[in-house]
């Protein structure tokens, strides 16, 4: 199994910056890819970015060149810098993990971080 913990949620005002942070435990070497999602208010989850094993990332159109996302595989930890930040950038965040053993592929979620954005 993995645990997730994510930290450095808050509030910022809109143009602010905030770093998240995502620290995995438990079976690391089992995770192929960890990526961001977010829900806001009375939406549905949606995905922000992701990053893979390998370093490659994807991002949604909505935060492409204000988000980055990154993965310290030496910390087993992963990032999401958001940069340039919007109220409608307000939600929970929470960081997952897919991971495949002999069993098949799993899918880990944290508990999720607060951000919020105040305009």
């Amino acid at each position: 199994q993995v645990q997730l913990v994510e930290s450095g949620g808050g509030l910022v005002q809109a143009g602010g910056s905030l770093r998240l942070s995502c620290a995995a435990s438990g079976s690391v070497n089992s995770i192929n890819a960890m990526a961001w999602f977010r829900q806001g208010p009375g939406k549905q989850r949606e995905l922000v970015g992701g990053v893979t094993v390998g370093g490659t990332t994807n991002y949604a159109d909505s935060v492409k060149g204000r988000f980055t996302v990154s993965r310290d595989n030496a910390k087993n930890t992963m990032y999401l810098q958001m940069n340039s930040l919007k109220p409608e950038d307000t939600g929970v965040y929470y960081c997952k993990a897919s991971t495949t053993n002999a069993m098949g592929e799993w899918d880990y979620w944290g508990q999720g971080t607060q951000v919020t954005v105040s305009s």
